[in-house]
């Protein structure tokens, strides 16, 4: 059941990750790797500064991998990143534009 089981695993992550590769796939692949960075900037910055941060380096790979990502659901015709990503770009650009008027101030933090 075992040997089974990793077969038909191992057939199933050949035919999405090889037999099916294509360029959509390549830009998918790296739109989401775009992506995750944010979450590896933040945490470094965190660790840095011995607090929870969120530098503007978050919100520039965000908007990157979220654009990239919203590109690769109108390719692939997948309404649920489409409207997944197409909001939350709203937000990310939002957030960049907040930043971006309030430079040189302090980012406010709730304590509670």
């Amino acid at each position: 059941m075992l040997i089974q089981f990793g077969q038909a695993l191992s057939a199933y992550f050949y035919e999405v990750f090889v037999a099916k590769f294509d360029f959509w796939l390549a830009f998918g692949l790296i739109a989401q790797l775009f992506f995750t960075a944010r979450f590896l900037v933040q945490w470094i910055s965190s660790e840095r500064a011995g607090q929870s941060v969120v530098p503007m380096a978050f919100w520039f790979f965000s908007m990157g991998g979220g654009l990239m990502t919203l590109i690769y659901g109108f390719a692939k015709r997948e309404p649920v990143i489409i409207i997944g990503q197409g909001l939350a770009t709203l937000i990310y650009f939002r957030n960049i534009m907040l930043i971006a008027k309030n430079r040189g101030k302090a980012s406010k933090t709730l304590d509670r």
